[in-house]
């Protein structure tokens, strides 16, 4: 390693006249940056309570895409006058310290190595990092009272000094990946919240008893409509425990019981009968972090029509019990983890994301026996078993690739084939309605759903709520995470659990960010890209097209293309003379 960039490691730097910043002045990708390129600004100054610290490295997500396509009207950036007030993007930062406020001294020092928790709480309010407070697409960024003193504390995470820039930056995607198998899920009643017994007309009277209700927890206020003088006078006798409030709203005008009772959501309905008409209207009124449990002693005539968009972004959440057991739904769900020795299906498994997903489930040591990799790319899906082909081999584990365009109407027969008592796990990375509904269809006993892709609330698919009745199964969705995650992630990393750096596809300088961008909307590369913002001309480029660009590089490449930090460390020395060092 040269002295250049051990003093650059160091972040011993002289503070540079200008910071090269991709502001985002409005919706679409003509409103990145000036004229196609980023804007020379001053660097940002830092008070005696702040930090102000180097971009090294900042993976482009498709959650810029997002902001890019809404502008200020994105629910995270609510309603910000961009041409004004610009922001800049990029929420998957790796950085180190250059500058420490004289009130930090003690706290901080230069050269410490950080990642940073994106989901920022200050106040109450979510000011996201490259989203409300600007974020990795430029040179040098200023962490002030939002970062450094939120409400959960600091939002910056530790890393150790061998670990690559890369593969630091992509620790917090990953770490959304690693949030999916943490079992967060309610598993009692939510303390003080609001419940809903619904009694539907054609309801057998067997499911009047109402047994098995320990539970640590009550909810404040239990609403009824309809229910048998012999179920309500066993809810009249439970409201003396803890002081529950008791509502009788009798009728089917469930909209009205809703608007009159819990405006906002209930946390619990519990539905009496097998009326898929009803269900589906009462589970819009579920408010976030609910809980619909199914009663029925006979299957629904169809699928349910489902607000796949809460089950993803409001952690809602469906169950069933036998009659007479109302909190059985609560009470010992498979943990969300993949089944160990299990069967897997990974929907949309040639994305960045997807490929993620693979390779966790193929380099857990307790993970599936079998890995059902689908994807309509074909390059994209080649590229699953030439890089974790081995490890699964290895671990002795299957991994089978299915391309269900090809295969039409012998794809859903294939996939009975391979699993046909359904799988244990299905991830579903596929933000297309038809395809989570699908999806729900190839549950087996206890199956777990993860609705990974990130659907708009108001998004209805037809889930199989039978398979909830009568297998147990779960839906569930998973969205961001949290700074456990990240240091999780971080420590699997460190420990050589999983490698970041394999998810790298394609890397680029400062100038080259637009371009990337631009590819990310495409899906032009089955992987992430990482922008090295200190480096200036270098190209987007992908690690396929390295040899031809910087072949110095390419050959500290890992087989199979991959990114490793050797690599890394020949790039940095190759564009030391133009970092900011």
């Amino acid at each position: 390693m040269s002295g250049k960039l051990e003093q650059y490691r160091a972040g011993v730097i002289e503070t540079p006249a200008t910071n090269l910043a991709w502001n985002l002045y409005g919706e679409g990708l003509e409103n990145v940056g000036r004229d196609g390129r980023p804007l020379a600004e001053a660097v940002p100054e830092i008070g005696p309570d702040d930090l102000l610290a180097r971009v090294d490295a900042c993976g482009l997500c498709f959650s810029d895409i997002k902001v890019i396509k809404q502008g200020g009207a994105h629910p995270r950036l609510f309603n910000r006058d961009l041409a004004n007030d610009p922001t800049v993007l990029g929420h998957e930062v790796a950085m180190t310290v250059v500058q420490v406020g004289e009130n930090l001294q003690g706290q901080y020092k230069v050269g410490d190595r950080f990642v940073i928790q994106a989901d920022i709480y200050y106040h109450g309010v979510n000011l996201a990092f490259g989203y409300m407070i600007k974020g990795g697409l430029q040179q040098f960024v200023r962490l002030g009272d939002e970062v450094l003193r939120g409400d959960d504390g600091c939002y910056l995470i530790p890393v150790k000094a061998d670990m690559g820039y890369a593969e630091a930056a992509l620790a917090e995607p990953w770490a959304c990946v690693v949030r999916a198998y943490r079992d967060t899920r309610r598993r009692a009643l939510k303390q003080g919240g609001k419940a809903w017994v619904v009694w539907l007309p054609e309801a057998s009277a067997a499911n009047v008893a109402l047994g098995g209700m320990d539970t640590p927890t009550y909810p404040g206020t239990v609403v009824v409509s309809n229910c048998p003088e012999q179920l309500l006078s066993a809810l009249r006798n439970l409201t003396s425990i803890g002081g529950i409030r008791l509502v009788e709203a009798p009728g089917t005008d469930y909209d009205a019981v809703a608007a009159a009772n819990a405006p906002d959501g209930f946390d619990e309905i519990f539905v009496v009968g097998n009326d898929v008409e009803a269900i589906e209207q009462l589970a819009g009124h579920l408010g976030k972090d609910a809980v619909m449990t199914i009663l029925a002693d006979r299957p629904l005539a169809r699928p349910a029509s489902i607000d796949v968009g809460k089950v993803h972004y409001a952690a809602q959440q469906y169950v069933a019990s036998s009659p007479g057991r109302p909190l059985g739904g609560y009470a010992h769900p498979r943990p969300l983890k993949l089944l160990k020795d299990g069967t897997c299906w990974i929907c949309g498994a040639g994305g960045p994301m997807g490929q993620m997903h693979v390779q966790l489930a193929v380099e857990a040591s307790d993970g599936p026996r079998l890995i059902v990799a689908t994807d309509i790319d074909n390059e994209r899906l080649a590229l699953l078993p030439e890089r974790f082909g081995a490890a699964a081999a290895k671990r002795g584990c299957r991994l089978v690739t299915l391309n269900p365009k090809d295969l039409g109407e012998g794809f859903e027969a294939e996939l009975s084939k391979l699993a046909p008592d359904g799988f244990d796990d299905v991830v579903c990375l596929v933000p297309v309605p038809a395809v989570i509904g699908q999806c729900s269809r190839f549950l087996g006993k206890r199956g777990v759903l993860n609705i990974f892709a990130g659907v708009p609330i108001g998004t209805m698919a037809d889930l199989d709520l039978n398979a909830v009745i009568e297998k147990g199964v779960r839906y569930f969705g998973s969205s961001g995470s949290d700074i456990a995650d990240l240091k999780k992630t971080l420590s699997m990393a460190e420990q050589g659990e999983l490698s970041p750096n394999m998810a790298v596809a394609a890397i680029g300088g400062i100038e080259a960010v637009k371009d990337g961008l631009q590819a990310v909307m495409e899906a032009r590369f089955p992987g992430k890209t990482v922008i090295y913002p200190q480096l200036t001309g270098l190209p987007l480029t992908a690690l396929s097209d390295l040899g031809d660009v910087l072949p110095e590089v390419a050959a500290k490449l890992a087989p199979g293309h991959v990114w490793t930090r050797e690599a890394e460390v020949a790039l940095l020395e190759n564009f030391l003379g133009d970092a900011r060092s």
